[in-house]
């Protein structure tokens, strides 16, 4: 196997105690590949995907009724008569205002008409059906369309048991309290669920909550002239089961014997409940009624013979075949509805999955984050003996002319008592970066001048290029405290530790977008990386503060350019091979975070698309032995269910939340996304009393949740995206400002740009 490094250098040699070695190397000629600028975010597609998703949510809102407010068992709204033709009030129960002369119908003597309302259901209706097959009686259903679209094949098992069907609305509101158009909806969409279901249409309607003729009041007339110029026929009832009050099926069957020998349309309902008592007591009353001379048949049956009675030969009720047209749009409608309730339930789950994971996540980091933090805070923590050797720190730098001056000197002022020696290496940059540099005339800086080849390549070369064998790697835009470099290198004190994370903080926290990235580095960086290490699988030592062991970076085979995560992937290989990965909070360096949105979208999506890259690279060794096999199933399985499947899933909290304060209880949605928001509160007070940080900032939470999170949902997302499709992306330049350096421990960068040094 070889190195980038001498091969005598000390070191050399693997640990006899580390069992493997990871594979690490960079491919040969890799660092010569052809570079691919980071995709833009493609709006166009997440505008459809938005549309497409709030489509469904919107065909669930509806199917469901969500957005009738208030139910109510009866229709109390509205009094008064005079506005309701007497031939209306004094007449039958099936009413006909087709013609400009209203009328209505009774069923001749000795007949009954079983009407039921509110299905279908899988669970009664069947049962209802085979009490009428048992005693071979037709039945008239209201069926609503929402309930039609969920249950076709039941509802072609009434037509095909020569039953019928009657309109009951798509959705059960009230009519009385929504516009025309709306009842014209909720008619048409039932009548194209039928349609599509069983291929024929009905001009049977029946309005929620109506009973008897006698009881229409003025605010109905409307809607019964608006159902005769829709061509339906309505339909109330004589006699009522009141089998919703569950009462027992002997008050059922008294109250739906009609008096004397009279016809009657009786109500019963096959869904909205346990129907077990309706079931009973129709086994019961359907043969006593025969018994009693009565003939069962359908609404259009009943009044057919009415008509025939009357002396009128044509009739005027039962199914007709539905048009072609119908029956496709009904088709198309049963399928919509049928995948928005897939797509629901299925939202349902990822929301379980998500509150767990959640709920899992904060339970970590509070017990094992405190317990690290205890851990260090004690007065007998040490790491070991205090380290004193030299360190050589790395800076690969690429046209960074407004932050290089800051950063070096930052670095060679540092109070480490061994003495820090500065290698910059300038990786073909054109604005002057190692004129910069070079210009300052610090004793200990070396400024190494390359073609390009990318960060890894730089890093390698100024590890080959550095004198000691403790190492720092920083990047060109990052400011350290005085006593940054000399806190990093302490864990170094226990043999076994391979590798130091620093502590990186946003220097520039003026604007709102670097006060949100502030909130993340301390609470999803600094945090997590206190739970990583107490669990051994710290995936990422962070390119803005670093430090290795030279002999541990040779060992994983040195920085590689196989991924966009160079810092993710050595760090990976470095813990597969057995060191131990630590986070030194007291060691903290400052960094300009990116003060764009765009800017921001270029970076998480290099940063997450090269996570992916390495978690990717290293898949296989989580079937490894040993530590190798240890570390990648603890820290692969964080990263998918913490760092990709968790994030990717959250969104459906905030679908689910605009969905509830538009469609349902807007007081419950509230407060569940509030209890949501409460759990980050505690989340980010922790980390922030852990990381000795103002809680001032916090402020700006609740407005995260509302465009930061989205657009780290929407990197996530591409990432994925790139990934599944098999695009590779190249290394980008982000714009910087600089930064002007601290003002000791604990102090805070001036946040201004920094003086540009121009000149050798």
């Amino acid at each position: 196997m070889s190195h980038p490094y001498p091969p005598g250098r000390p070191g050399h040699q693997a640990p006899s105690r580390i069992p493997d070695r990871p594979r690490h190397h960079a491919r040969p000629g890799a660092a010569a590949r052809a570079r691919r600028y980071v995709p833009r975010p493609s709006w166009a597609i997440y505008a459809m995907v938005f549309v497409l998703l709030g489509g469904i949510l919107f065909v669930e809102a509806y199917a469901n009724g969500s957005f009738i407010p208030d139910y109510r068992a009866e229709n109390t709204t509205g009094s008064g008569q005079d506005e309701v033709p007497d031939e209306i009030l004094t007449g039958g129960p099936i009413v006909n205002t087709t013609a400009d002369r209203p009328q209505s119908y009774r069923l001749p003597a000795r007949t009954v008409v079983l009407t039921f309302d509110d299905g279908p259901d899988e669970r009664w209706t069947p049962e209802v059906m085979r009490v009428l097959d048992k005693h071979q009686v037709p039945g008239t259903f209201f069926v609503l369309g929402n309930q039609v679209v969920r249950q076709p094949d039941l509802v072609r098992d009434l037509v095909a048991s020569g039953h019928e069907l009657g309109v009951h609305t798509f959705t059960h509101p009230h009519l009385t309290e929504i516009p025309g158009w709306q009842r014209r909806l909720e008619y048409t969409q039932t009548q194209l669920a039928i349609a599509g279901a069983t291929g024929v249409r009905t001009n049977l309607l029946r309005f929620p909550y109506s009973s008897r003729s006698d009881a229409f009041v003025n605010q109905d007339w409307p809607l019964l002239r608006q159902a005769g110029e829709l061509g339906y026929l309505t339909v109330v009832n004589d006699l009522d089961s009141r089998d919703w009050e569950r009462q027992g099926p002997d008050g059922m069957i008294e109250r739906t014997v009609p008096p004397g020998y009279s016809g009657a349309i009786t109500l019963w309902h096959d869904s909205g409940g346990d129907r077990s008592q309706t079931v009973e007591a129709l086994d019961r009353y359907i043969p006593m009624m025969k018994e009693r001379g009565y003939t069962f048949t359908t609404v259009s049956g009943g009044l057919n013979l009415a008509l025939a009675e009357a002396g009128v030969s044509a009739p005027v009720a039962g199914p007709v075949p539905a048009t072609a047209g119908e029956r496709w749009r009904g088709q198309m409608l049963v399928m919509a509805v049928r995948a928005a309730d897939f797509t629901f339930v299925l939202f349902g789950i990822l929301f379980v999955l998500v509150g767990v994971l959640t709920i899992g996540r904060t339970l970590l980091l509070f017990v094992l984050a405190l317990r690290h933090a205890r851990k260090r805070r004690r007065r007998d923590f040490a790491w070991g003996p205090p380290v004193t050797a030299p360190v050589s720190v790395i800076v690969p730098a690429y046209n960074e002319k407004e932050g290089i001056a800051a950063a070096v000197r930052s670095l060679a002022t540092g109070d480490h008592p061994g003495g820090i020696e500065v290698v910059v290496v300038d990786d073909g940059s054109t604005d002057g970066t190692a004129d910069i540099a070079a210009g300052l005339g610090l004793p200990n800086v070396r400024v190494v001048r390359k073609p390009n080849g990318g960060k890894p390549s730089a890093l390698n070369t100024g590890v080959a290029l550095a004198r000691h064998d403790l190492i720092v790697m920083v990047d060109g835009d990052t400011v350290f405290e005085p006593d940054a470099v000399r806190r990093l290198v302490q864990p170094f004190g226990d043999p076994q530790v391979g590798a130091v994370a620093g502590n990186v903080k946003v220097g520039n926290r003026r604007s709102m977008i670097a006060k949100w990235q502030h909130i993340e580095y301390v609470i999803g960086f600094n945090l997590d990386r206190r739970l990583y290490e107490t669990l051994r699988c710290m995936p990422t030592i962070p390119g803005a503060i670093g430090a290795f062991r030279r002999e541990a970076l040779e060992y994983a085979g040195g920085m590689t350019d196989e991924t966009l995560a160079e810092d993710t992937d050595i760090t990976m290989a470095l813990g597969r091979s057995g060191w131990k990965v630590v986070y030194e909070e007291g060691a903290r360096a400052w960094t300009e975070a990116p003060a764009s949105l765009g800017q921001l979208w270029k970076q998480r999506y290099r940063w997450s698309y090269g996570t992916m890259q390495a978690m990717w690279k290293h898949r296989r060794s989580v079937l490894d032995k040993g530590a190798s096999g240890r570390f990648s199933r603890r820290c692969l399985t964080f990263l998918t269910l913490f760092g990709v499947l968790l994030p990717l899933t959250a969104p459906v909290i905030d679908l689910l939340a605009l969905y509830g304060l538009i469609f349902l209880d807007r007081t419950e949605t509230a407060l569940a996304w509030l209890a949501m928001l409460g759990l980050q509160f505690l989340t980010a007070i922790v980390a922030f009393r852990l990381d000795r940080e103002k809680l001032g900032v916090l402020w700006v939470l609740p407005l995260q949740q509302f465009v930061y999170r989205q657009l780290m949902y929407l990197v996530l997302l591409q990432s994925v995206v790139t990934a599944l499709t098999g695009g590779r992306l190249g290394w980008q330049k982000l714009r910087r400002t600089g930064l002007d350096g601290v003002t000791g421990t604990g102090g805070r960068p001036a946040g201004r740009p920094a003086t540009r040094v121009g000149g050798p």
